[in-house]
Parts: structure tokens; sequence; C-alpha cells
């Protein structure tokens, strides 16, 4: 493809960075990274999740940078990530140990340990409330802090998988546990048939939107029938590292708050008489994108003639850096390629 020089070369491009730093620079009032990582969580998870970096203050950081701009924060995320090493790799997290901040199941009313409702906006009204601009932002906090705190438990307990009960029923199939190593899709090009680690980190590293309309699809007629939700479990997840001396020991490094869901699929095949489960775990709170991959997960497992079930056109096309990469680069010049165009299409109507 053959480009020429933007009109007007390097002085107009660092005229136009200038004009973007006054666009970006908009008011004398600042927005603090602190308050970003707390007051836009859901935001910050998203970003967080895309560009597969779990770090609330420089998801924070990249979208004050580019005015709040998803995809050119998941770019500056990615780009950053690519500069770190890799000292060391953590044990397999084990989800059934969450530290459970929300925990509900649509299929079943009554689950062992009980639904934990937790923070969500599904019982809201949707309205638009005023009030939060009279607010006393450090008042309202120590409040909601100090109820918090008086409901909080002495002790966590581990809740179990509402997905276990079925499985000593024998309604869905258990797998042994496999000890081979995860393909790694940041270090390794993705190959078809591509491996379920591969396609799990693909899709976890998905845009929310693409993977969401997918979903949609799928559920709107373009796949298999509608799935169930077993479980939707939002906590923390303790991360280890094998110790250097002594690789059977395990050391602390910290936690990190993740989404997992279980959908629950009925088989057609009459002569299989259980259950598919499709599985989504995402970075943070991001319900929509969790549930979507599982719903997206079960769908690849079909071999069929809709979107959500063709392998290749879902892991390669669901990519966010990549998809608003290749839609942006429609607006470098094209003179070119498009004046050949058009001089073809002048001499065909000569």
């Amino acid at each position: 493809m053959a480009y020429v020089a933007v009109s007007g070369g390097k002085e107009a491009i660092e005229e136009s960075i200038k004009l973007l730093n006054y666009y970006r620079s908009g008011t004398d009032k600042d927005l603090e990274i602190e308050a970003m990582e707390d007051k836009l969580s859901l935001l910050i998870d998203r970003v967080m999740g895309e560009a597969g970096l779990y770090s609330k203050t420089y998801a924070a950081l990249a979208l004050k940078q580019c005015e709040g701009s998803m995809e050119e924060a998941v770019f500056l995320l990615r780009a950053y990530r690519s500069t770190l090493t890799r000292n060391y790799y953590t044990n397999a997290v084990d989800a059934a140990e969450m530290r459970v901040v929300r925990r509900i199941s649509a299929a079943f009313k009554d689950i062992v340990g009980g639904q934990m409702l937790g923070a969500t906006y599904d019982y809201t009204h949707r309205l638009i409330h005023f009030e939060p601009d009279l607010e006393d932002p450090s008042n309202l906090r120590r409040i909601k802090t100090s109820e918090l705190n008086a409901q909080t438990p002495e002790e966590i307990v581990p809740y179990p998988r509402v997905s276990d009960e079925l499985k000593k029923e024998g309604l869905i199939d258990r797998y042994d546990e496999n000890d081979q190593s995860p393909c790694d899709v940041t270090m390794k090009l993705l190959e078809f048939p591509a491996t379920r680690s591969a396609r799990l980190q693909t899709l976890a590293r998905a845009d929310t939107g693409f993977l969401s309309g997918l979903a949609y699809s799928a559920l709107r007629g373009f796949g298999q029938v509608h799935p169930t939700v077993g479980e939707l479990r939002c906590g923390y997840v303790e991360l280890c590292v094998p110790y250097l001396f002594d690789e059977s020991e395990s050391i602390y490094i910290g936690e990190i708050l993740i989404t997992e869901v279980e959908c629950f699929n009925s088989v057609d095949d009459q002569d299989q008489l259980k259950f598919a489960v499709g599985y989504g775990a995402v970075f943070g709170r991001n319900e929509t994108k969790a549930i979507s991959m599982a719903v997206v997960d079960y769908e690849l497992n079909n071999e069929g003639p809709y979107p959500a079930q063709n392998e290749e056109f879902v892991l390669m096309h669901g990519d966010s850096l990549e998809m608003n990469g290749f839609i942006s680069h429609l607006k470098l010049p094209h003179y070119v390629t498009f004046q050949s165009k058009l001089d073809a299409v002048r001499k065909t109507r000569e």
C-alpha cells in the first residue's frame, strides 16, 4: 500500500498534537488518578481486561491521557505491558477459593451457601440522580464504609460451585486436571484450531462490545438455544508464585478482582442426557463480558454456519487493538491506490 507524506509534514503534525493537548486540558479542574480508579472503576476494569494488564493506576493514567478513549487507553496500556519483564508465572488460580463479593444463580433459587446480590445496577431504576452534585464525597464515603464494616462477617468462607452439585449427579461432565502449560497468546501466534487456553485468553482480552454482539446474535437464533447462568461470582482471588528454592511451596504476592461465569446449556443429542458448560472469566467487575464470553465459548464448541461458531472469525476479529487500529488506518493517505481505482473507472466509462 502506497502512502505519501501528510500535507504540511512535520510542522503540521506538531501543531496537531498541540491542539490535541488543548482539547485534553479542557478545564482548570484536574482529574485525580486515585479518584478515577475508585469512581470510574467499571471503566478501569474494562480497560485492564482488554489490555491484559491488571493495574488500576496505569489504566486510569492511560484514560486520562487520551480523553477517556477506550481503544487509545488499551493501546497505551498494552504498549507499556510489552516493555515489562516476566520474572515469574503464578500458580493456577482456583476461583472456588474466591473471596466472594457477589454471587448469583439464574438456574437455582436456593444454592449451597446462598446467593449474594452484592453491588449491581440490575435493580436500580436507571434514573439520573442530580443530588450527587450536592453531596460531600468524603462524608458519604465515611458513612457508607461504617455501614459496610458493621455487616462484614469476621470469617470469610469460600462458596462451593453450583456446578459441583450437578457433577455429583453426573449431569455435567468432569474433566481430569490438565498439567500442561497454557498457551500464551501474547508470546505465540494464534494457530487454528486453537487450544482451549488460547481461546479463553483471546476471549478474555477481546473487545467487550464485539463479544456482547456475538453472544446476542447467538441468543437471537444465529447459534444454539438460550443458555442459563448457572453461577456468576465476583470476588478476589489470591495470586501465588512457586518458592524459588522449593517449588512445592508457594509465596503469596497479592490478589486481584475477577468476574467468573458458568453458563449451563442443554445438549441436543438425545443420547447424551447432560448439560454442557460455557465458561467466562475477566478482570474486575465486567459481568456483561464474562457472560458473553461464556456464551461464545459454548458456541465455539459447536460447529455451525453462524458467526459465533466460527473460531477463526471470532478469535481474529475481536481484539480491541487490532480492530480499532485497522479501522483507524483508513484515515491515513491512500492517494496512490485511490487514484489507480479512479483511473480504472474513468477508462471504463470512456
